[in-house]
């Protein structure tokens, strides 16, 4: 008999957060929500490193200006560097382009 394949917990937990992250409509939904889901500290840092995407996607800035313009540290910087422009789930450059096709850049 092959051995079965069952999900984690922590894997079920995640697709039921997922999900429920694809369910937000509006930008008051997704402030309400993040509001409850984080803490004002991880709020803080998904901020930065969304800003520091931006800045790398617009070009013209080393990563030492960009982390003194956003107070992220210089391996942050780097860090959304590698997931913007190598890492395989290409999350940033999905939405980034999102955003650019529909012109809601804010």
């Amino acid at each position: 008999m092959p051995p079965t394949t069952t999900r984690s917990t922590e894997s079920i937990a995640r697709d039921e957060l997922l999900s429920a992250i694809v369910e937000i409509r509006t930008k008051d939904e997704a402030a309400r929500f993040m509001g409850d889901l984080c803490t004002p500290g991880e709020m803080k840092a998904f901020t930065e490193r969304w800003r520091v995407a931006r800045l790398l996607d617009a070009g013209g800035k080393t990563y030492r200006q960009i982390a003194e313009e956003t107070g992220a540290s210089t391996a942050t910087v780097t860090r959304v560097a590698r997931f913007l422009m190598q890492e395989d789930n290409e999350g940033y450059r999905l939405i980034l382009d999102r955003l650019a096709r529909t012109g809601k850049q804010s």
